[in-house]
């Protein structure tokens, strides 16, 4: 990475994403960042007060014609790196989910999220190089009481982005799963979560989520998980059977469970 490449990031309006758009542009990247709301706007107008050049785009990438958008912003240009970091989360029982927002959540966090890495990647693959930082999360290491739809997409991610890298590791593209754990973000309250244990709890600082995530993206490591209590969580998912643990997030994510 030279400093000089483009660096495209997805639901870079809040959160991690506005933090690893913040990390580009303090390296000198030239970035186009994309979100679903007018806030990204103002994302931009902050990264082009750190000396940045910023295009902003307003799309759904839970849409076809949504990533289309974002793909005509970056047109020809050579994508040194892809944060595809959009996610949606959603809170509640699956049976008394409103079935529209179901279909988003699968959207935005797979079928949109492979169209954008699909497109992207043939693109660099076609310039001799790239890399691709996804964002996934602990979260798909564990049978999602109360956030079934949810848990299922990242399990998806993170599975789908081990695949792809080993696909791609003689292309000169890396692919890296940035996995956090609860984060300080507009998540909880956006997925009706903020009367759940884990909404109320204490969360991770995105700043240092996304600074994790793009130091393993420029050392080329496959997958990171952020923090050491998420370390040892997944450690532990992957030997505790899976009632177990979905019996363990019920008591997280259960609507009320905050008090």
């Amino acid at each position: 990475m030279d400093g000089k490449g483009l660096v495209v990031v997805t639901g870079a309006s809040t959160g991690i994403g506005k933090e690893l758009a913040r990390i580009a542009a303090q390296e000198g990247h030239e970035l186009v960042i994309c979100a679903d709301e007018p806030a990204i706007e103002e994302a931009a107008r902050q990264l082009r007060g750190m000396g940045a050049r910023v295009r902003a785009v307003q799309a759904d990438l839970a849409t076809e014609e949504g990533v289309g958008a974002l793909l005509d912003a970056i047109g020809a240009a050579r994508v040194e790196v892809l944060c595809a970091n959009a996610g949606r989360g959603l809170g509640h029982g699956f049976l008394d989910q409103d079935w529209a927002e179901v279909r988003r959540v699968v959207d935005t966090n797979v079928t949109g999220t492979l169209l954008l890495v699909q497109q992207v990647g043939r693109a660099m693959r076609a310039q001799g190089g790239g890399r691709i930082l996804v964002t996934g999360s602990v979260a798909g290491y564990i049978p999602g009481s109360f956030q079934a739809a949810y848990n299922g997409t990242k399990a998806f991610i993170d599975s789908f982005c081990a695949a792809l890298g080993n696909e791609l590791k003689e292309t000169g593209i890396t692919v890296t799963c940035l996995m956090p754990g609860p984060t300080e973000t507009e998540f909880f309250r956006r997925a009706g979560m903020e009367d759940t244990a884990v909404g109320a709890a204490a969360k991770d600082d995105p700043a240092e989520v996304a600074r994790t995530g793009w130091e393993a993206m420029r050392a080329g490591d496959g997958q990171v998980v952020h923090g050491i209590k998420n370390k040892v969580q997944t450690t532990i998912a992957n030997v505790t059977p899976a009632a177990m643990l979905a019996e363990q997030h019920r008591k997280t994510a259960e609507p009320g469970s905050a008090s």
